[in-house]
């Protein structure tokens, strides 16, 4: 395990989250408010859950405060979501740029209490597993809200981006 490993994989879940989000894109703002009866909500919900899950993690990680939360929606505002996702994305692409091997084994969040423990590695795969369980609970919602989707399996990344696996 080292920060290559993981800025790889941070790759991988970047790619995955922006193929969601063309099918999010594409959906009516009735379908994208439209309540779903599992998880977090609707479609937006579940983006919004995503996005500052993530952020708050790398914000405890690097000992900051997480942007504000996006506001209750009263109109279409996936410009502003995605453009929030962009600015977590970066920020985190800034945190794996300058992860080094040895941050990996330590235990830098001081708050909040229950997550002293957690060792550097251990939030990064938390994070990207949580967002692919997401992503998947996703993935259904639009399959029934009669979208096309397509599998988010690791080793169909792999397969269409070959010059990834080097690392």
């Amino acid at each position: 395990m080292n920060a290559n490993a993981f800025r790889h994989f941070y790759n991988y879940h970047f790619a995955e989250n922006r193929k969601v989000w063309e099918h999010v894109a594409s959906l009516t703002f009735e379908q994208f408010n439209q309540p779903i009866g599992y998880s977090r909500g609707s479609v937006r919900e579940q983006v919004v859950h995503l996005l500052d899950v993530e952020d708050i993690w790398f914000n405890e990680l690097q000992g900051t405060q997480p942007c504000d939360p996006l506001p209750t929606v009263t109109a279409d505002d996936r410009d502003a979501i995605r453009a929030h996702w962009d600015k977590v994305e970066e920020k985190i692409r800034a945190y794996l740029a300058d992860l080094k091997d040895e941050q990996l084994f330590s235990k830098p969040i001081t708050d909040p209490e229950e997550d002293k423990n957690l060792i550097v590695w251990q939030v990064l795969l938390h994070v990207v597993n949580h967002a692919t369980d997401h992503r998947a609970q996703l993935l259904r919602a639009l399959h029934d809200l009669g979208l096309d989707t397509k599998s988010q399996d690791y080793i169909f990344y792999l397969y269409e981006n070959p010059s990834s696996n080097l690392l």
